[in-house]
């Protein structure tokens, strides 16, 4: 733990993941998918960013965050026995891992686009259904 005396900047960065961890334990099985698609656009745009001020260091870790964001957070909790979409969605992922891979090595900041042009629909459309009685965990949603 950070001492009190600690530089701004650090007791900043401890208050934040307090922050957003407290966040995730109280958020819906919804709102933990949505934090991970805000997380994997975050982490791409500072890929971008990263590129265009020539920080090798920096991009590399952005584009890592955003392929484990992808891989183990949205591809893994993908319930394939639920159909045809989560097959889809796991093919589009896996894409998209490999496109940011290729983005990390290459430092290409038109790949890291087309995978933001390439999950925003599927982000979009899961924001769409937020406050849908399923995703909100209502009772009217049990008794559907």
């Amino acid at each position: 733990m950070s001492s009190p005396f600690a530089p701004r900047n650090q007791r900043a960065t401890l208050y934040a993941k307090v922050g957003l961890e407290t966040d995730v334990q109280a958020a819906s099985p919804h709102r933990l998918v949505a934090m991970l698609f805000d997380g994997a656009f975050d982490a791409m745009a500072q890929a971008v960013q990263a590129i265009q001020a020539g920080n090798v260091e920096v991009k590399g870790r952005a584009l890592s965050r955003a392929v484990r964001i992808l891989d183990e957070g949205l591809r893994a909790g993908l319930d394939l026995s639920a159909g045809q979409l989560a097959v889809d969605l796991r093919e589009l992922y896996g894409y998209v891992c490999m496109r940011l891979t290729q983005a990390n090595l290459r430092s290409d900041v038109a790949a890291i686009e087309e995978c933001q042009r390439l999950l925003t629909p599927v982000r979009e459309a899961w924001n769409a259904i937020a406050q849908t009685p399923a995703a909100l965990g209502t009772d009217a949603a049990r008794a559907a």
